[in-house]
C-alpha cells in the first residue's frame, strides 16, 4: 500500500522556522521525483520545491528560504522553511511522481505528473 504522510506543520510567528516531513511507505521515495506543494483556500495549488537524487528545485518564493532534502535511511523528504512570512500560510502537501526523475523543464514539475499525494499539514504564519 503506497502512502505519503506529512507532519511538522504548525503555527509560528513571522521570521520563524518549521521543518516539514514527508514519510513514504510502500515505495522508495528516492526513486521518484518528490515535491512539496501548498494551497490556500480559493487559490490553486502551487509547487514549492522538488527533489530527485541530488537535484533540487525551488519556486521563486522558496529560493533562499526553504531547503528540500531527503534521508534515504528513513525514506523521508524534508522541507526546512526559514524566515517564514504570513504569505507562506497554507496547507502543505508532498507528492511523488513515479515517471519523472531529473526535471529539465523550466520551473517545477507540473502537478499533473504526480501520482501519489499525502493528506497535507497546515502551516500558519502570523
Amino acid at each position: 500500500h503506497v502512502q505519503l504522510v506529512e507532519s511538522g506543520g504548525g503555527s509560528v510567528q513571522a521570521g520563524g522556522s518549521l521543518r516539514l516531513s514527508c514519510t513514504g511507505s510502500g515505495f522508495t521515495l528516492s526513486a521518484n521525483h518528490v515535491a512539496w506543494f501548498r494551497q490556500t483556500p480559493g487559490y490553486e495549488r502551487e509547487g514549492v520545491a522538488g527533489i530527485f537524487g541530488t537535484e533540487t528545485y525551488y519556486s521563486d518564493s522558496a529560493k533562499g528560504r526553504f531547503t528540500i532534502s531527503i534521508d534515504r535511511a528513513v525514506n523521508t523528504v524534508y522541507l526546512q522553511m526559514n524566515n517564514l512570512k504570513p504569505e507562506d500560510t497554507a496547507m502543505y502537501y508532498c507528492a511523488a511522481a513515479r515517471r519523472i526523475g531529473r526535471w529539465i523543464g523550466s520551473g517545477l514539475v507540473p502537478e499533473k505528473h504526480f501520482d501519489d499525494w499525502g493528506q497535507g499539514t497546515q502551516v500558519t504564519v502570523s
